[in-house]
């Protein structure tokens, strides 16, 4: 009885994690781009000793600013896995997600040309364990998105007379 329970579990767990991993593969490249981004802020930093991998989009808003340019805000969840910090594997199946640490909340903006993150203004990447998280952290990431979408002096077409 309890083999066929410990089965059901480990069962349950590799269907959550592949499901995980079908919901990161789902998103648009330009978003994995920035999922991708704080993943490697956080694999770089000395204070993070977990490998993480894409476990779900909280929120998302676009903003367009024409000619193909657009300002991404993308909120999500990262979670903690077995394998050592610094791997490059993604598989649901060797990577599995650990249970006994906090998820990482993170929030990116940027803005993006076809496709592509550009480099100015320099994207903003926050992330902290979910319960550090305050509605100050919350408030202030949101403001600083909104400051890199309000752009002054934005491209435009003038009109010509012919009169």
């Amino acid at each position: 009885m309890a083999a066929a329970l410990l089965l059901l579990i480990c069962a349950g767990a590799l269907l959550y994690s592949a499901e995980a991993q079908d919901s990161y593969s789902q998103l648009s490249d330009i978003y994995k781009k920035g999922i991708d981004l704080a993943l490697d802020q956080l694999d770089s930093h000395a204070g993070v000793h977990h490998h993480f991998r894409f476990l779900r989009k909280v929120d998302s808003q676009e903003s367009e600013s024409g000619f193909g340019v657009k300002y991404i805000y993308h909120h999500f969840y990262l979670k903690p896995t077995m394998c050592p910090k610094g791997t490059t594997e993604t598989d649901p199946q060797r990577c599995l997600f650990r249970n006994d640490r906090p998820l990482m909340d993170c929030a990116v903006c940027y803005k993006a040309s076809e496709e592509q993150i550009e480099s100015q203004p320099r994207p903003y990447i926050h992330c902290i364990q979910k319960p550090r998280l305050t509605k100050e952290m919350t408030s202030s990431r949101l403001d600083h998105c909104r400051k890199m979408t309000y752009n002054t002096g934005a491209p435009t077409l003038l009109a010509s007379s012919t009169g």
